[in-house]
């Protein structure tokens, strides 16, 4: 087998603490970027963008900041819907008041204000956990979508009560309303979603990251030894809600271009994100890509075979759909809680040892 250590040496601890440490991961790596920046864009057509690769850079980067409050920091959320809706509304204001601004920043401001807003509503988890956090963040999801249901001043006054995105460009080229094209809007989500990786991966490997993780561990342990639990969980909060408006902005602004709160941010997209960790593997960024691309390519795979190549009516492929996925999640919370990523974790191990594995 090629996926062999020996002649891998370490030389310093710089290099053996490195994200990826054995030399065939790097190289695994650097091939993905290149796939990825180099040749997907040049094959991509609509379709593709917009069924498979835009939702799932998307969902990948609200499943990674609800990881890292979740499964880093351990502290519930059913309000991941409802933050996305912050980033989204917060986008479109910035886009309709700020028009001569960068899309880029737009997204970023997003998620800035989405981050304050996750900081407020996180103050309850100093006080509460467990069941009685994951109420507290369910009833800001409810919250938040009443707020930009009945203040007008959310949705500048429309008639409809929707949002829509105004055409942005980057680089000349569009990304958000009609004349966007799918390289384009691939490449953008593509981008952010690569600096926002390499942060999270950087946070949760550092001090920061540390930190969270002795909070999740034991908090009044963590709290003897000097780790301040205000600051910890609020920066937890920060973070996750970050990554999450900037999901919110993305997918308003580049995936469907003019939204309704309810039917776009209701409780089912924070059960949704929830899931993909759940399914990926809590506590693991590789985990949040891999449970997102699960949930988002299983329903089109399902969509195509029973509709497609079978001839299922569309309500009946939905329901069987809903079903399957359904019975997958819980099949993975009892034959594997860590997810997807302990899956790999183990086959790295058994292909490390090969021939002969434990």
């Amino acid at each position: 087998m090629i996926y062999r250590e020996a002649g891998d040496f370490k030389t310093s601890y710089a290099i053996d603490s490195q994200t990826f440490s054995i030399r065939f991961d790097r190289w695994a790596y650097y091939v993905l970027l290149v796939v990825a920046f180099g040749v997907i864009p040049f094959l991509i057509n609509d379709y593709w963008a917009n069924a498979v690769f835009v939702p799932f850079l998307i969902y990948s980067i609200a499943a990674i900041g609800l990881n890292i409050l979740v499964g880093y920091c351990g502290q519930v959320s059913l309000g991941t819907g409802g933050f996305m809706a912050v980033g989204a509304y917060a986008c479109y204001k910035l886009m309709t008041a700020l028009p001569e601004v960068s899309i880029l920043i737009h997204v970023l401001l997003a998620g800035g204000v989405t981050a304050g807003v996750g900081v407020l509503f996180g103050l309850p988890s100093l006080r509460i956990k467990g069941f009685y956090l994951a109420v507290a963040t369910l009833a800001a999801q409810f919250f938040l979508v009443w707020l930009f249901n009945k203040v007008p001043w959310f949705y500048n006054y429309s008639a409809t009560g929707q949002i829509s995105a105004p055409e942005r460009t980057v680089l000349g080229h569009a990304v958000t309303g009609p004349a966007t094209t799918a390289p384009a809007k691939y490449l953008f989500c593509l981008t952010i979603l690569f600096g926002l990786a390499w942060l999270a991966r950087n946070l949760t490997r550092g001090t920061v990251g540390r930190k969270w993780m002795a909070i999740r561990d034991m908090d009044i342990a963590a709290e003897i030894i000097g780790v301040n639990p205000l600051t910890t969980k609020l920066s937890a909060f920060a973070v996750s809600s970050f990554f999450v408006g900037v999901a919110g902005a993305l997918f308003f602004s580049v995936y469907l271009g003019a939204v309704e709160v309810t039917e776009a941010f209701g409780i089912q997209k924070s059960f949704l994100i929830l899931f993909m960790v759940i399914i990926g593997g809590l506590g693991s960024i590789f985990g949040s890509f891999a449970g997102a691309a699960f949930l988002v390519l299983l329903p089109v795979l399902l969509k195509n075979l029973l509709v497609g190549q079978l001839g299922w009516a569309t309500d009946l492929a939905a329901h069987i759909e809903l079903m399957i996925v359904g019975g997958l999640i819980i099949l993975f919370l009892i034959v594997e809680p860590h997810g997807l990523a302990q899956l790999w974790r183990v086959a790295k191990e058994k292909l490390r040892l090969w021939p002969f594995p434990h």
